[in-house]
């Protein structure tokens, strides 16, 4: 890295956060650009720039805090949704290389649009040759 991870440096306590919650091997912490109020930022301890550097027990432990902390904020918040965000390289969004998912408080009129669905009418061969090439590597 050439310059210092923001995520490792509020790991570490040298840069500052509000800390929701943290464990031996997750952080979660409030956005300081929050899309809305309450979206929260979920990230192992260790440095891990994408989920590929991830092995499967600290990748559970963020997913087993992002799930906990899903909960909680629902509950103090009573949004209309939550969407769970997490990207891996710059071309899918990630501009913090530091394994991290976001919680994100939705409610109706926020205005905010989340977009997840592509091609319509695929052909149902293509998808199994996909699916195929996919499954060679499981």
């Amino acid at each position: 890295m050439s310059q210092p991870c923001i995520f490792c440096l509020i790991v570490t306590g040298q840069a500052p956060a509000v800390t929701l919650y943290e464990d031996d091997q997750t952080l979660a912490f409030l956005d300081i650009n929050p899309i809305n109020d309450g979206h929260t930022l979920v990230i192992p301890r260790q440095h891990h720039q994408d989920i590929h550097s991830m092995d499967e027990a600290i990748y559970r432990a963020v997913a087993e805090t992002t799930r906990r902390l899903t909960e909680k904020i629902h509950a103090a918040l009573q949004p209309d949704g939550i969407n769970l965000f997490q990207a891996n390289g710059k071309a899918a969004g990630q501009t913090v290389f530091h394994f991290h998912n976001h919680i994100l408080p939705r409610y109706a009129d926020d205005k905010m649009v989340v977009e997840v669905h592509g091609k319509l009418g695929v052909d149902h061969a293509e998808l199994e040759q996909l699916a195929e090439r996919i499954r060679q590597h499981l």
